[in-house]
C-alpha cells in the first residue's frame, strides 16, 4: 500500500490522486540485475515481491494512447475557496491540484498494485534486507528555473517533511529513516531504521515529491507547514499559469519539461492548460458547467445525475453522459464516531445510534436508488471479509494469540443493518436501537433527551460543509431528525469550507460524515496512519482517532508477511477487524465514475481499471472542438 502524502485531500475533483487497485501477482519480465557478491538488486523499477509487469525497455505504459495529440485545454469545477497554493501546510485551504507541480523519484503505474517505476530516478539500488535504498537520478532532470535537480534536493525535500510536515506524516516516516545522505550530484542514499518493518519503507521515500532546495534556502520565511500564495519550484510537467483567490487556478504545460520524452510519460499529459474553476457550491458549479464556463464534470451528486442531465447542449450532442468503470474498490466513506468523546467509548451506544440510519430510505428518496450498500473496507474485492473466519485467514489469526478477542472468531462478520425504504423512522430498528441506549445507560429523562448517570445528554453534533452535494447534506439532516427521534442530543452544523477544513484538523467534531479512510490491497506504511493506534491521537487520515490493538496486531502482522496470498490472508483480517471495531457507519457506493464533457475530449480503449486518468491520459479532438466552437457550443 502506498504511504499517504499529505497532500490536500478535500478538493471536490474526485480521484485526481492515484489510487490503487487489485491484481493478481504474476512474475513479470522486469529486467533486474543480482550483484552475487553483496546480494544487491538493481531495477527500473521496484515492488515489495519483485514483480514488474514493464521490463526495463518498456516505451510506454500498456493503458495509453502514445500517439495522443497535445494541446488544448481540461477545464473542472471546485466547490468552496482557497487561500494557499501550499498543498502540504499544516493550515489554511490549499488550491486544487496544486500537486501535479512536482515530480517524484519514481511513480505507481494505475494498472497493478504496488509497481512503481523511474521518473527523476532512471534505476534504484537495495540490498536484500532492504536496510538500505540507493536512487541512481536521471542527469537530464531539471526544475523550471533551469537548475538541475540533484541528490541534495531529494534529501532537503525528504527533510522537509520530517521537519514541517503533517505530524502523522513526519512522525511515521522519521521513524522509518535513520539517514539521507547525497553520495554525489546524482546518487542519494536513504538508510532505514533495522528496528522497522521492511514494508514501505522504499516506496515512501521514493513516492515523496522533490522541491528545489535553494528556493526554499533563498527566503527563510518560506516554509512547507505554512499556507502561502507563493509557489514552491517544482520539476513536474505542469506550472502554475495564474490564480484569482476563490475564483480560478490555471496551471499550463511545460513546453521545456525534461521528462515529456520518458516511458513512463508517453501518451501522457496531453493538456496545454488545466484550469479549475471555483464556485460557491455544487449547484452553482452545474449550472456553470451547463453554461460552458468549464468543459468536464465528473458528478458526485446522484439527484443531479438522475434528474438535471437534460438540458439543451446535451441532447443536441455537444455534451456527452458517460459511464466509466471504476475497478478500485470504493471510499469506505460514512459517518464517523469521534472515539475521543466519552459518550461513544462504548462500541453497544455506537452500535445504536447506527440503526437511526436508514439507508436503504436515503438510497430510494435522496439517491435515486443509484448507490449500493456497503459493508467492507474493501467492498467487491477477493479480500472481502465473509462469514467466520476460516482457512487461510484463520490459520493467521489463530498466529496472533491473545490479541484477537474470542468472540471475534466464533461470531460472523458484521454488516451493514437493513432498514424499511418506505419510511425515513424504522420502527423496528429504532425500538431496538432504544432499547439498547437504556441498556448502555443512556435511558430517556428530562425532555425526552437521553441522560447518562451524571445528567449529561447524549450529543451528537455533526458539522459538514455548505459546498456538500444537496443529496449527502439531506442525507444528513434526515439522520438527525432519526437520533433526535430517539431522545439523542442531535444536530447538524452547515458551515463554511474553510471552517470545515478547520474543524475537520482539530477533530472538532462528535460525529463527521467523512471519505478520509481509504481502501486496501495492499500492505504499508498508509495502513498505520489511517488506522493504527500510534499516530491515532491527531492523524488526519484517522478522523475517528482509532486506537485498537486487535487492529494493530494484524497491521503489525501484515508486515511480516512475504508472499501474495499470505498478505491477502492478513489484509481480509484487517477487513474483518475494522468492522467489528464498528467506528464507521457505512454508506453506499457507485461503482461507476459518473462523468459528463463536451464532445471534443477522447480517452484510451484500455483505461487502467483503478484510475479514470482525466488529468493525463484524455486528449482533445481538435476537429471536434473546432465543431464545437463553430455552432456556439464553446465559449
Amino acid at each position: 500500500m502506498k504511504p499517504l502524502l499529505p497532500a490536500a485531500r478535500d478538493m471536490s475533483i474526485r480521484h485526481w490522486g492515484v489510487v490503487l487497485g487489485l491484481v493478481a501477482v504474476t512474475l513479470g519480465s522486469a529486467e533486474v540485475a543480482q550483484a552475487n557478491d553483496e546480494n544487491v538488486t538493481t531495477s527500473h523499477g521496484y515492488s515489495y515481491f519483485g514483480n514488474l509487469d514493464y521490463p526495463a525497455d518498456y516505451p510506454h505504459l500498456n493503458y495509453v494512447n502514445p500517439d495522443a495529440p497535445k494541446g488544448g485545454e481540461m477545464s473542472l469545477a471546485a466547490s468552496g475557496t482557497f487561500d494557499s497554493l501550499n498543498p502540504y501546510s499544516r493550515k489554511g485551504r490549499s488550491g486544487a491540484l496544486t500537486t501535479i507541480q512536482y515530480d517524484r523519484l519514481f511513480e505507481s503505474a494505475d494498472d497493478s498494485v504496488g509497481q512503481y517505476y523511474g521518473v527523476l530516478a532512471e534505476s534504484l539500488e537495495y540490498d536484500e534486507g532492504r536496510n538500505y535504498v540507493i536512487f541512481n537520478l536521471r542527469p537530464e532532470a531539471m526544475f523550471w528555473d533551469g537548475t538541475p535537480v540533484t541528490a541534495e534536493d531529494v534529501v532537503y525535500s525528504h527533510r522537509l517533511f520530517i521537519e514541517q510536515g503533517l505530524p502523522s506524516y513526519a512522525q511515521a516516516v522519521g521513524r522509518m529513516v535513520t539517514e539521507a545522505e547525497a553520495l554525489d550530484d546524482h546518487t542519494v542514499r536513504f538508510t532505514f531504521n533495522p528496528e522497522v518493518t521492511r514494508r514501505s519503507l522504499i516506496e515512501t521515500v521514493g513516492s515523496t515529491p522533490v522541491f528545489s532546495k535553494a528556493w526554499f534556502e533563498a527566503d527563510e520565511s518560506r516554509r512547507l507547514d505554512e499556507p502561502r500564495l507563493e509557489v514552491a519550484v517544482g520539476s513536474g510537467p505542469y506550472k502554475l499559469d495564474s490564480y484569482d483567490i476563490n475564483r480560478r487556478i490555471v496551471y499550463k504545460r511545460r513546453d521545456d519539461y525534461w521528462g515529456k520524452d520518458l516511458p513512463f510519460n508517453v501518451g501522457r499529459n496531453n493538456f496545454d492548460t488545466i484550469r479549475v474553476e471555483y464556485f460557491a457550491d455544487q449547484t452553482a458549479a452545474f449550472e456553470g458547467f451547463k453554461a460552458g464556463e468549464y468543459t468536464m464534470r465528473i458528478e458526485s451528486d446522484p439527484k443531479l445525475w438522475a434528474t438535471s442531465y437534460d438540458f439543451p447542449k446535451l441532447t443536441e450532442g455537444s455534451v456527452v453522459r458517460d459511464e466509466i468503470m471504476d475497478g478500485s474498490p470504493p471510499t469506505p466513506s460514512g459517518f464517523v464516531f469521534n472515539l475521543g468523546k466519552p459518550q461513544f467509548a462504548d462500541k453497544n451506544v455506537r452500535k445504536a445510534l447506527a440503526l437511526a440510519f436508514n439507508f436503504e430510505w436515503a438510497n430510494e428518496s435522496l439517491l435515486f436508488g443509484l448507490n449500493s450498500p456497503r459493508n467492507s473496507f474493501v467492498q467487491g474485492t477477493p479480500l472481502e471479509a465473509q462469514g467466520t473466519p476460516s482457512g487461510p485467514e484463520l490459520a493467521f489469526l489463530e498466529t496472533l494469540g491473545d490479541a484477537v478477542p474470542a468472540d471475534f472468531l466464533s461470531e460472523d462478520v458484521v454488516v451493514a443493518h437493513e432498514s424499511n425504504p418506505a419510511r425515513l423512522n424504522d420502527r423496528r430498528n429504532l425500538r431496538k436501537a432504544s432499547k439498547m441506549l437504556d441498556e448502555a445507560g443512556w435511558p430517556v429523562g428530562e425532555g425526552n433527551v437521553r441522560r447518562n448517570a451524571e445528567g449529561q445528554t447524549l450529543k451528537v453534533n455533526i458539522p459538514y460543509p455548505s459546498n456538500l452535494p444537496t443529496s449527502t447534506a439531506t442525507m444528513i439532516e434526515t439522520y438527525v431528525q432519526n437520533l433526535q427521534a430517539l431522545g439523542v442530543d442531535a444536530s447538524a452544523e452547515k458551515v463554511d469550507p474553510a471552517q470545515y477544513t478547520l474543524r475537520s484538523r482539530e477533530r472538532d467534531y462528535d460525529m463527521v460524515y467523512s471519505t478520509r479512510y481509504g481502501s486496501f490491497l495492499s500492505t504499508g506504511g498508509g495502513l498505520s496512519q489511517m488506522y493504527g493506534s500510534e499516530e491515532a491521537a491527531f492523524s488526519l487520515f484517522n478522523p475517528a482517532g482509532l486506537a485498537s490493538p486487535l487492529v494493530d496486531a494484524i497491521i503489525e502482522a501484515s508486515f511480516a508477511t512475504d508472499n501474495q496470498a499470505d498478505q491477502d490472508a492478513a489484509l481480509m483480517a484487517l477487513d474483518r477487524a475494522l468492522r467489528y471495531e464498528f467506528f464507521v457507519i457505512p454508506v453506499g457506493y457507485i461503482a461507476h465514475y459518473w462523468t459528463a464533457y463536451y464532445d471534443m475530449y477522447e480517452y484510451p480503449e484500455n483505461l487502467p481499471p483503478y484510475s479514470l486518468g482525466h488529468l493525463d491520459l484524455w486528449w482533445i479532438n481538435p476537429e471536434k472542438e473546432a465543431d464545437l466552437k463553430a455552432k456556439g457550443a464553446l465559449r
